[in-house]
């Protein structure tokens, strides 16, 4: 049976359709960074899901209008089964309902047997997803919004509910404060040193290219939603995200693509390869033009590549996975990166989920060969990266997905604000210049908890 759909009123800017929904339950908000980043297209905005899966460990809680059970289960066989039978696809509309959340990277102790030596501060669950029989549905390509339900019984409702959000008086705006300057996990020191015991694994052969990140965290207070409003002014991004679970608060800017599904076709685009922005138009197009010619991030990107067709390969049609770009510089608000495209075709029998469990998590935040360098990723980082380096994202009744790699992300939990970032470490990689391009991709994050903390901006 189709969804019931309803044309809703369109703005550029989808903030204030959220907004309305902040007091429901799970409320999440895939961000295309509109207006003020035009990588994206559709922005998505939910709240109340039929079913909720939160997974900690070996164990994932359903609860639904039935009740709450516990199974350990595989998560993502429960998430399938949660999605049901595939629905019809409906032209132009990216997202008819289903599941929506977060895949924490440290999910990845469901798929492969990896050490425990990282402490967990953060606690929070390794997946949260909801599914969602309702959704909003912005397309800024065509400057048009959607209201879509598989209930038509509540398709008015939820109209009426939204309008009346929108033209009733604004509440009181919350605050968010950082009560203290953040600080990493790792001093500089500390970090050459990781850095030295991950070169002599690659000399001696243990990998390839390893992905070491630090985490920053501050302690933080109040409405993390006035924080995002911030970080999308300072950092717009094509695959941004905020979701409110029970747990924490996601507040999330990425610029890189997991993995998409739309019928049998699939793509991931790799991000592997960064360069800060230029103060001026010629140094800027200097930088750009150096990463695209650099044989190093070449190199790196590379392996990723290939990691990635490997991936696919498990769950794609034999001789469907290609490589249709390779080395593009995609240029953000802060920095440039060096972005490349792999495509395939699910094999018979196969589904988003199949791909999402063959791939996770993605090549680009491990290094390879993966195992391996979720090993020494284990061993060399301090704390666990819980959602970061993870995905945040969609998989629908009709069988699309789109989901993010987690990075530039911010999660607010038991009073603490969290950050990460990192980067692929080679043979030949300078150590300095891997810890400054963490600092470069981590500054507009940095940057808003600063002036968060000094309160000179007002979110």
């Amino acid at each position: 049976m189709p969804p019931s759909i309803r044309e809703f009123p369109y703005r550029p800017d989808s903030s204030p359709f959220f907004e309305t929904l902040l007091g429901r339950a799970w409320p999440v908000f895939l961000d295309s960074g509109r207006p003020a980043s035009m990588l994206g297209r559709h922005d998505i905005l939910c709240a109340d899901p039929r079913v909720t899966l939160v997974t900690r460990g070996h164990w994932t809680e359903i609860r639904d209008a039935h009740g709450v059970r516990t199974s350990s289960a595989d998560p993502f066989a429960l998430l399938d089964a949660a999605l049901g039978p595939q629905r019809p696809r409906v032209p132009g509309l990216p997202f008819r309902g289903g599941a929506i959340g977060y895949f924490a990277y440290d999910l990845a102790r469901r798929l492969e047997r990896l050490p425990s030596l990282a402490e967990d501060a953060e606690g929070i669950p390794d997946m949260a997803v909801g599914i969602y029989d309702w959704a909003l549905v912005v397309d800024h390509a065509r400057c048009r919004s959607r209201l879509v339900a598989q209930d038509p019984a509540c398709l008015d409702e939820l109209f009426e509910r939204l309008i009346r959000g929108l033209s009733a008086p604004a509440p009181a705006a919350g605050v968010f404060r950082v009560l203290a300057p953040v600080r990493s996990n790792l001093s500089r020191g500390a970090y050459l040193s990781a850095f030295d015991r991950i070169r002599s694994y690659l000399y001696e052969g243990d990998c390839y290219q390893v992905n070491f990140a630090q985490r920053f965290a501050a302690p933080a207070q109040g409405d993390a939603w006035q924080a995002y409003k911030g970080l999308r002014r300072l950092n717009p991004a094509p695959f941004g995200a905020y979701l409110a679970t029970p747990d924490c608060r996601i507040l999330c800017s990425s610029p890189e693509r997991f993995l998409r599904v739309r019928g049998d076709r699939v793509e991931t685009k790799p991000i592997k390869g960064t360069r800060p922005r230029g103060v001026h138009p010629a140094e800027d197009r200097g930088l750009a033009e150096s990463l695209h010619r650099s044989p190093k991030d070449r190199a790196e990107n590379l392996m990723i590549v290939d990691l990635l067709r490997n991936d696919l390969g498990k769950v794609c049609a034999i001789g469907s996975v290609h490589v249709p770009a390779l080395f593009e510089v995609e240029s953000y608000t802060r920095v440039h990166h060096l972005v490349s495209t792999v495509r395939g075709r699910l094999a018979e029998g196969r589904n988003a989920v199949d791909l999402l469990r063959a791939c996770f998590p993605g090549g680009s935040v491990t290094g390879a060969p993966k195992l391996r360098a979720m090993e020494i990723i284990e061993e060399l980082e301090p704390h666990r990266r819980g959602v970061y380096c993870g995905a945040i994202g969609y998989l629908g009744y009709d069988g699309a997905m789109d989901t993010n790699i987690a990075i530039r992300t911010l999660v607010h939990s038991a009073g603490v604000i969290r950050l990460w970032a990192g980067g692929g470490i080679v043979a030949d990689s300078d150590p300095e210049a891997e810890y400054r391009e963490t600092y470069d991709k981590a500054a507009p994050l940095l940057e808003l908890l600063e002036r968060l903390r000094r309160r000179e901006i007002e979110v």
